[in-house]
This record gives C-alpha cells, sequence and structure tokens, in this order.
C-alpha cells in the first residue's frame, strides 16, 4: 500500500505563536534552576575537597545519587512524592526548577572540585608564603582561576539542563513541549509542530553555544 505525504510549512510556521509563550518558561526553569544549583554546586563542590571525611561523605552521597538517577524521576518525586511528605501541594513550575537546581547542582559540584584541583597547588603556597590567610588565598587566588576554566563546562551544562526541561511537561509545565502538545490536540499537526519545537530548542542552545565559543575566543574563559 502506497502512503502519500507532504509536510505541511504552513501548519508549521503557523504554529510558532502558540509555541513562543513556552520559551519563557523554559528560560525561567533552566536559568532560575542553574542559578540555584550553581550555589548548590560550591557548597558541594567544595564539601568533597574537604580534609573532613565526615564533609565529604555527604557531599559525594548527594552528587551520586542525583548524578546516578534521571532528572525525569527527580521532578515527579518532587511533585508527586513531596507533597505527601510535606502535607500540601507543590506547584509544577516550582518543583520543575528544583529539579534543575538538585540535578545541575550534583554535576556543578564535580564542575566546581575539577576547576579547584586544576589549580596549581604551588600558587596556593605561594600565597600563604606572602601572608595570606587560606581563605584569602583561595579567594583572591584559587577562586578567579578556576572559575575562569569552569565556565566552558558550566555553558555546557546549562545547554543540558535548558533541554533537560522538555521532560517537564508530565507534570503540567507551560514550556515549549507543554505548548506544543497543546496546540497538538487541536490541529493534529504533531510532526510540523514538533519540528518547530525542536528548532526553538536549537536555537536557544546555538545562541548560548555561540556565546560560548565567542568567550573562548577571546580569551576570556578557559586556561
Amino acid at each position: 500500500m502506497d502512503v502519500t505525504f507532504e509536510f505541511d510549512w504552513a501548519a508549521a510556521l503557523a504554529s510558532i505563536p502558540h509555541l513562543l509563550p513556552g520559551i519563557p518558561y523554559t528560560l525561567l526553569i533552566s536559568f532560575g534552576g542553574l542559578a540555584i544549583g550553581f550555589i548548590i554546586g560550591i557548597i558541594f563542590g567544595l564539601l568533597r575537597i574537604s580534609p573532613l571525611h565526615w564533609l565529604r561523605l555527604p557531599a559525594g552521597l548527594y552528587i551520586e545519587v542525583f548524578r546516578g538517577t534521571p532528572v525525569l524521576v527527580q521532578v515527579l518525586f518532587i511533585f508527586y512524592g513531596l507533597p505527601q511528605i510535606l502535607g500540601g501541594p507543590i506547584n509544577a513550575l516550582v518543583a520543575g526548577i528544583a529539579a534543575i537546581a538538585v540535578n545541575s547542582g550534583a554535576y556543578i559540584s564535580e564542575i566546581v572540585r575539577g576547576g579547584v584541583e586544576s589549580i596549581e597547588r604551588g600558587q596556593r603556597e605561594a600565597g600563604l608564603s606572602l601572608g595570606l590567610s587560606r581563605t584569602q588565598a583561595f579567594r583572591y587566588i584559587i577562586w578567579p582561576q578556576a572559575l575562569r576554566r569552569m565556565i566552558p563546562p558550566l555553558g555546557n551544562q546549562a545547554i543540558i539542563s535548558i533541554k533537560d526541561t522538555s521532560l517537564f511537561s508530565v507534570i503540567g509545565v507551560g514550556e515549549l513541549v507543554r505548548q506544543g502538545q497543546v496546540y497538538i490536540a487541536t490541529t493534529f499537526t504533531a510532526l510540523e509542530v514538533y519540528l518547530m519545537v525542536a528548532l526553538l530548542y536549537l536555537a536557544i542552545t546555538w545562541s548560548l553555544s555561540l556565546i560560548l565559543r565567542t568567550l573562548e575566543r577571546k580569551g576570556l574563559v578557559g586556561q
């Protein structure tokens, strides 16, 4: 049996105005979660390199748990499971931001650890020999250099987190995929709509990649 199909570009273009309202939600969840995740990552990343075993252990446990489980399972647990513990519902948008925060925080912890450990030990010792305290040596010598090296992998993590938001349609967050699903339910143009969703995600992530490459080319990040 011959099956003929024609891609409807008019339907694809007509879907864009209906998809655009999902972009603010996608960006809010992504960058809101990443901002919190960066704070979490700094804390647990530094705990991972602490000389105290009782601080390294819980940090390592957090990192392994949230890197070893899917972000979809994490957001479902936050949205459906935590309300049973807390005794009240959790807003879907809040659940999405929290999932990105704890998930990205685990990966950022390892980025922070790697960035700090990449700085030569001699630089810390040089700071101490100049009369700086360990905290001052870290703040003024180690951290600025480590942060510069961390920016490229942090950018990659941001791209991953942006794409992860596409999973949050399962809890009803009005991001790009959810907007597409709602529109498809009335137009039955799944192929055209999902192609536009993919292109919008690509536009967001490509723009971020372009910014990172520009910073690297100008020598503002990396080595």
